[in-house]
């Protein structure tokens, strides 16, 4: 799934991407797309605090494109 968060600033696309989550599957993967160099440090806090990770983060011609993993089914 593909968050198109160009051309927003800060929490914009945080907040996009959060709401994606939700709608995604255990273990899923994003991607967000960003301008606003903040989601550089906001994607790794809010991935921190909701059990997810961040598989990668590229840049080019201006464009953050930041790969998330949705936090797993828990194992009891």
């Amino acid at each position: 799934m593909i968050v198109d968060a160009r051309g927003h600033r800060c929490p914009t696309p945080s907040l996009k991407l959060q709401k994606a989550m939700r709608a995604a599957p255990a273990g899923a993967r994003l991607t967000l797309l960003a301008t606003d160099p903040m989601a550089r440090i906001d994607v790794p806090h809010l991935m921190s605090g909701t059990g997810g990770r961040v598989v990668s983060v590229e840049e080019a011609e201006g464009v953050l494109t930041i790969v998330v993993e949705t936090p797993a089914v828990p194992t009891d």
